[in-house]
Parts: C-alpha cells; structure tokens; sequence
C-alpha cells in the first residue's frame, strides 16, 4: 500500500475521532429533559451519561490503534508482532464496548422501561453492538492471519 493512501485512512481516521468527541460533548445539550439544565447538571447528575463516557474509552483506544495499525502499513511492518497485537487490542476493545452496549441496554429495560420511550435507543444500541462485533470479528480473523504469517516469516527466518 502506497504510503500516501495510509496517511489518507489515518486522517480520515482521526477526523472520525475528533467528530465523535465532539458529538460526545455536543448532544447531551440537545436531549429534552437537558435542554435548561446547566453544564454542572448535565455532566454531573446523569449516571448513564458517565457510563457511556467510560465506555467511550474503548472505542478512542481501538481508534489509536488503528491508526497505529496504519502505520505499520505505511511502513512496510505489516507481518510484526507490533501490528498483531494492534489488532488484538482492537479486537479486544470491540468486546468492551459490545459489554458497555449490552448493559446500556439492560439500562434500558430495567430502569428507563415504563418511563419513557426506550425504542431509539435500543435501535441505536442494537445497531452499535452489530457494528462492534463485525469490527472485533474482523480484527480476530486477521489477527490469525497475521499471527500466522508472522509465526511462519520468523520459522524461515530461522531456517535460513
């Protein structure tokens, strides 16, 4: 791969981050019930909104490591023990997120059923656990991959 085009797919990648920190801080002042509330009862009196600013966490780690991952590629590494442990970070930063998603979910139903209605953010939830384990399963099967390549390049490199 041309090192051009993994620059491209690392700033695209950041841009993706910065966007999604920023609409992390930007619709919590959207929601109705937050609409009078100041910043202090917006940030600082709503569980759900810390959990899922912890479980943010996880998804801003496998990001980085993307990015690393890139470079990695960009610079010819791409059989290294560097980019198989990237790619297990990332796989495993995908079943944290998957585990904050389902006990949002279970937030949901427990606590917010009755109350209000639930039906987006179940969808939203669904739709982000979907999205998460098709990237953890993308990452494990090429982290086999890799391993595998990996496993195989330093056996030659042994033998020869």
């Amino acid at each position: 791969m041309r090192k051009g085009s993994t620059v491209f797919l690392q700033a695209v990648i950041v841009l993706m981050g910065v966007g999604s920190l920023a609409l992390l801080l930007w619709e919590p002042h959207l929601e109705g019930r937050n609409v009078q509330a100041t910043n202090f009862e917006i940030y600082f009196k709503d569980p759900f909104l810390a959990y899922m600013y912890t479980a943010s966490i996880a998804f801003f780690v496998a990001l980085y490591q993307a990015v690393k991952l890139l470079g990695y590629v960009g610079n010819g590494e791409v059989f290294s023990p560097s980019a198989v442990k990237a790619l297990r970070t990332i796989k495993r930063c995908a079943l944290i997120l998957i585990g904050f998603l389902l006990g949002a979910e279970a937030y949901f139903f427990i606590v917010m059923s009755g109350k209000d209605d639930i039906a987006g953010g179940v969808m939203m939830g669904l739709a982000l656990i979907f999205l998460s384990s098709v990237v953890g399963t993308a990452a494990a099967v090429f982290e086999r991959t890799l391993q595998s390549a990996v496993d195989l390049k330093s056996e030659n490199d042994l033998t020869v």
